[in-house]
């Protein structure tokens, strides 16, 4: 989708959350003349062994011709992906980025809206939810559906360095899609990290679906009712689940992943992400919108959440580009909405096809 640009206004909107869908909104938005103010929580949102799917020619659609920024396409870490968009950020003068902002509430009237926050007041034109599964902006634009649905199941997560495996006779190519005894695995192959000099630099990602563990992620508060309140990582993962990752590696997975896996155990370096999903009802009311995950959270095997993300930026882009001056900033996010639901709905439902199938192997 090309965005059209425009080079006055005083088209003012607050984004909060700072994570990929944030920042690409803010991108998205800058592009077209639209001033942007960031509200970020935290110093870093990184997630360890989380990878993405980035298209080819991502960074030219959202970036046009501003080539300091490199981004490979393909299978690619979180960090790198997160790395090249807050360049790109940094880097632009109509995006001002607040870190250590906890946004409490929002709200707005006729003339504006505004994110209350730990640091003040931020009004602009409009108000736009980049923040995540559990979007604090989500509950106003939807506040009969505010919460993402646990799906039944957890994610463990890692990420290995070829220095620290076993090397493999050939390394893999592609994703691995594996399957054995009810429980899933994808693994990846990742690029050296930036600045890796090494004759071993490459990474192996991995991925391990497993409906088994529902109830320690009720005991430890991870999912309370049908609400997924946070993941467990490193020391927070008991030591019975190490092992039980470690035998069932052994059993179930070959080489290289089985290596990779025992190494992230090794090393404590696994996170369990239990998973939500959220079926939208809408995505817009007035002057506030959501995107990405707060908009729409289909489960990682849909494969295509990131790129949901990077069309929502777009499609709010092109409908703020006429302005947001008095009615127009609630028609372009009206115009938002009826570009995006459908398909926003459409991804979630056909993830939650695998989630209820895949969940109910543990009943």
């Amino acid at each position: 989708m090309a965005l059209r640009s425009r080079t006055e206004g005083g088209d003012h909107a607050v984004i909060v959350g700072a994570s990929l869908a944030g920042l690409m909104t803010a991108l998205a938005l800058s592009r077209v003349g639209i001033r942007v103010t960031l509200l970020e929580r935290s110093d870093d949102s990184g997630r360890t062994g989380a990878a993405l799917h980035v298209e080819p020619g991502f960074m030219q659609t959202l970036l046009g011709d501003q080539t300091h920024v490199f981004m490979a396409s393909g299978v690619q870490t979180w960090f790198t992906v997160h790395a090249g968009l807050r360049a790109a950020v940094d880097a632009d003068p109509s995006i001002a980025l607040h870190q250590h902002t906890t946004v409490e509430r929002v709200g707005q009237d006729s003339g504006s809206a505004w994110a209350e926050s730990s640091q003040g007041v931020f009004r602009g034109d409009i108000v736009i939810g980049a923040d995540g599964h559990r979007s604090i902006v989500r509950a106003s634009v939807a506040p009969d559906a505010p919460d993402a649905r646990f799906a039944g199941y957890v994610i463990w997560l890692g990420l290995s360095q070829e220095a620290d495996i076993a090397a493999p006779p050939a390394w893999p190519n592609g994703v691995d899609f594996l399957e054995r005894d009810g429980d899933i695995l994808l693994g990846y192959p990742l690029p050296r990290p930036a600045g890796a000099t090494q004759a071993r630099g490459r990474q192996l990602g991995w991925a391990w679906y497993d409906a088994s563990e529902n109830a320690l992620l009720r005991q430890k508060g991870c999912v309370q009712g049908d609400v997924v309140h946070h993941g467990l990582k490193g020391a927070h993962i008991p030591s019975e689940v190490y092992q039980k990752l470690t035998r069932k590696a052994k059993t179930l997975w070959p080489t290289p992943w089985r290596e990779a896996i025992l190494d992230c155990v090794h090393r404590q370096a696994v996170i369990g992400t239990p998973i939500a999903e959220y079926l939208p009802k809408r995505l817009a009311s007035g002057r506030l919108a959501i995107v990405g995950d707060a908009a729409h959270v289909p489960t990682p095997m849909t494969g295509k959440g990131f790129a949901a993300s990077l069309n929502d930026a777009l499609a709010l882009a092109e409908a703020a580009a006429c302005g947001l001056y008095g009615n127009a900033a609630a028609n372009a996010l009206g115009q938002y909405e009826k570009t995006r639901l459908d398909s926003a709905r459409s991804l979630v439902q056909a993830g939650q096809m695998f989630s209820l199938s895949f969940s109910d192997r543990a009943r």
